[in-house]
């Protein structure tokens, strides 16, 4: 149990630290590109989609299962912002397009699979559970970064952004705990954690991201610049999950 608090408390804290070193160190330039950064974030989800969507069906055993999961997901995110108003975002943030509550939901959503993820590795060795927990590390961090950029872009202050980052990060610890005390439960419901987490995401990437970084490329001209970023945040991602997988 100390090792998977431990493995736990260690990703929260170092994706924090990764994201406000880069908020430290980079703010003007964070500031200045957002609507860029955004492009960036897009590629970044768009390989995590794709990755917790392969995790899904492998986990299912059947495609068709796996992609239900995925499908209930997307539903039940758009159903939930559709149907209630009040976890919209007031009107001074409708003219980013952006509404950074979906990422947080999707993103716990995920936090939480990464939990059970480190609960049922640490379960088999702690050897094999420190390998997790580094994987696990380097994909949060990259992960976070790109949801602060959008939490900025949806309107939230850096301090209130860095806060609500934390937070979702914290959710890996209902994974791990609970994961901890009741393996089999949380085996069993990791295929549709991780639909729900892929659909989710998806509704984020296609509702939010891509429509905002096609707004800001045809209102400025910028075309090069957002498919520049977009395409490095997809080829960062797809290194880190090439070589640093689950």
């Amino acid at each position: 149990m100390i090792e998977i608090l431990a493995a736990s408390l260690l990703v929260m804290f170092a994706s924090l630290a990764g994201v406000f070193s880069l908020w430290q160190r980079a703010e003007k330039i964070i500031e200045r590109n957002l609507d860029f950064l955004i492009s960036f974030s897009a590629g970044v989800f768009v390989v995590i989609v794709y990755r917790l969507s392969v995790e899904t069906i492998e986990h299912a055993g059947q495609a068709v299962l796996g992609f239900t999961w995925i499908l209930i997901g997307a539903l039940f995110i758009w159903t939930v912002f559709k149907l209630l108003p009040a976890l919209h975002m007031h009107a001074e943030t409708v003219e980013t397009r952006i509404n950074p509550r979906r990422i947080l939901v999707s993103d716990s959503i995920h936090n939480i699979g990464d939990g059970v993820l480190l609960a049922a590795t640490f379960s088999v060795s702690v050897a094999l559970g420190v390998v997790t927990t580094a994987s696990i590390l380097i994909h949060e961090v990259l992960q976070e970064i790109s949801e602060f950029f959008i939490l900025r872009k949806g309107g939230y202050t850096p301090q209130k952004a860095l806060s609500l980052n934390f937070f979702t990060s914290s959710s890996i610890l209902v994974g791990s705990v609970g994961g901890f005390f009741f393996l089999e439960l949380f085996e069993y419901l990791e295929s549709p954690l991780l639909g729900f987490a892929a659909g989710a995401l998806l509704v984020v990437v296609l509702t939010d991201l891509i429509p905002h970084s096609i707004g800001g490329s045809y209102e400025r001209l910028h075309y090069v610049k957002h498919i520049l970023l977009f395409l490095i945040g997809v080829s960062l991602m797809l290194a880190v999950s090439v070589f640093i997988t689950h």
